[in-house]
């Protein structure tokens, strides 16, 4: 794919309607809500001669999503469970290397909490999801417990506020729910529950790639899947059914760049996010929504091809200001505007005079105390660990070894912009981007200066000092700011009893999704600890009900 410069100014490449017309033939029999399967037999040589692996519960994907449905189609229903896992050692997706948090719905509030869910996505989420949601999201504890995962009830949320939008209808939502507190951040409970799947017997597969699903050209069952495991095709049988856990697509370039709403898009979570999922479920006719919607921040991009992440970064010191493209300030710099979810849409700013966005990349502007005030991103061990980096990752997965104490080598990688001057400065800029224009940034940061000196901010009113000038004789420092940062929701669109939709609106026989592949909120992204929440909610949903189906090759 050719994607031009990347430093801002990438052109979109699109992918072509593979899948348009698988869709057109996949509107037969719905299972929809019932617990009951109809198998048939079909004509041709679609059926693997052997099959390699056989199973009840096929699960793809071996995140929070993946982990919850295994549980409980192993645990509470009994299933032989068979996992498939595309990293190469160890699973866990983003829930691995996340915050850890998760809703808590107290029996009490699920009537104002359904109310809240329909006032965020503007009732553009279909009402029976939402019931199914929260009546599931309400048992969150109860399975905590269950499976011995460690976490305190708390009223503050690490990364915003619990709802999001508590504001809406006169803060008529504000406590409607509560959020989960995990000191070993998604790491620890990933492991508390591993350790209960291997208990259970759960075989999970791991560098496992390339998958196709198996449909019964008849009857529109999903009977199994190929998967090249290591370097080899094998048929795995799934007697019930298929749950895809596969996660976004956030390390895919090709549907980044076609379906999100603006570009380049860069991310900081689980690298073998790579949008699998997405083809396999539109060759069998899925219906996919949500595809331009993420769980989304700002962060720093490193535009280093061997370090393709994003990384929450930051001067360590309170002299700096924000430019876009041009080298114009653009915003208050403390208050960024936006909630830790969605504030990557104040950057959706489209300049016709570029025909372009023109705050993609931001540009972060600082002198050496930015530097010498300590390490500006992410470490290992620190407060905020979440992200590529996290200790208990492995050598074959770990991207990197986190932010260096001293910023050094995060300037020699280039990470971080030196000039001597902030005419060199400007020239190190526009090496990525071109339409870095000197002039406006000499100007900002006159500007800029004078405010520090007045103390006052006489464009956007944040409160300046002398603590908050720049030396007037460099060296100046930048970094580039992208939306990005988390996780994006789209993929197959489903039903409340976690079944895969045509676009007809039938289900799939036998096909299930779950987690961020395919979320539910979508719109916006407005409960923090949503995402683990997605996770267990629908992989329970999901695990309960392909559980109840008949097997298809029952005689």
């Amino acid at each position: 794919m050719s994607t031009g410069r990347e430093g801002g100014v990438s052109r979109r490449s699109f992918l072509k309607g593979a899948g348009v017309a698988a869709a057109a033939v996949a509107g037969a029999g719905a299972l929809a809500g019932c617990a009951s399967g109809e198998s048939g037999a079909a004509s041709g040589d679609w059926m693997p001669a052997n099959w390699d692996y056989e199973c009840d519960l096929l699960v793809i994907g071996y995140g929070g999503a993946g982990m919850w449905a295994s549980l409980i189609g192993a645990d509470e229903c009994g299933q032989e469970v068979l996992v498939l896992e595309k990293a190469p050692v160890e699973g866990g997706g983003n829930s691995r290397i996340n915050n850890g948090e998760w809703t808590i719905v107290e029996e009490d509030e699920k009537e104002r909490f359904k109310e809240y869910i329909k006032a965020f996505t503007h009732g553009k989420t279909p009402e029976p999801m939402i019931e199914a949601w929260v009546n599931e999201c309400a048992r969150n504890t109860e399975y905590a417990d269950k499976y011995g995962m460690t976490y305190e009830v708390s009223e503050v949320a690490l990364a915003g506020a619990i709802p999001e939008y508590y504001f809406l209808d006169d803060n008529a939502y504000e406590g409607s729910c509560k959020l989960s507190s995990v000191d070993g951040f998604g790491m620890l409970s990933f492991h508390e529950l591993d350790a209960k799947r291997e208990e259970l017997g759960v075989q999970v597969l791991f560098d496992c790639h390339d998958e196709r699903l198996i449909q019964n050209p008849d009857t529109k069952e999903i009977v199994g899947a190929y998967a090249t495991i290591g370097s080899e095709e094998k048929a795995v049988k799934a007697r019930k059914g298929v749950i895809m856990t596969c996660g976004g697509f956030e390390f895919n370039e090709e549907l980044k760049n076609e379906y999100l709403k603006c570009y380049p898009f860069k991310f900081e979570g689980w690298r073998f996010n790579t949008g699998d999922g997405i083809k396999m479920v539109e060759d069998v006719g899925a219906k996919l929504w949500h595809m331009d919607m993420v769980i989304s921040t700002t962060a720093m991009w490193t535009r280093d091809p061997e370090y393709d992440f994003a990384i929450f970064a930051s001067p360590q010191s309170d002299a700096y200001f924000n430019v876009n493209r041009l080298g114009k300030r653009f915003q208050n710099e403390s208050k960024t505007g936006g909630t830790a979810h969605n504030g990557w849409h104040t950057l959706m700013s489209f300049d016709d005079s570029i025909a372009d966005y023109d705050r993609i990349p931001v540009w972060t502007i600082f002198d050496q105390k930015g530097i010498d005030g300590g390490p500006m991103g992410t470490q290992q061990g620190g407060s905020f660990e979440c992200g590529n980096y996290t200790t208990d990752l492995p050598d074959e997965i770990r991207a990197w070894d986190g932010w260096s104490d001293d910023n050094q080598v995060e300037i020699e990688r280039g990470w971080v912009l030196k000039g001597d001057t902030l005419e060199d400065l400007a020239n190190k800029i526009i090496e990525f981007d071109d339409k870095m224009v000197y002039d406006n940034l000499k100007a900002t940061f006159d500007e800029y200066q004078g405010f520090c000196d007045a103390g006052k901010d006489a464009r956007f009113d944040r409160e300046l000092s002398a603590e908050n000038k720049l030396s007037e004789s460099g060296p100046y420092y930048a970094i580039s700011i992208y939306p990005g940062s988390c996780s994006t929701l789209g993929g197959p669109k489903k039903n409340e009893f976690a079944q895969v939709e045509d676009p007809a609106g039938n289900v799939i026989p036998r096909l299930y999704a779950a987690g961020c592949f395919g979320n539910f909120q979508a719109y916006t992204y407005g409960i923090t600890g949503g995402n683990n929440s997605e996770n267990m909610v629908w992989g329970r949903i999901a695990g309960r009900h392909c559980a109840q189906l008949e097997s298809w090759d029952a005689k």
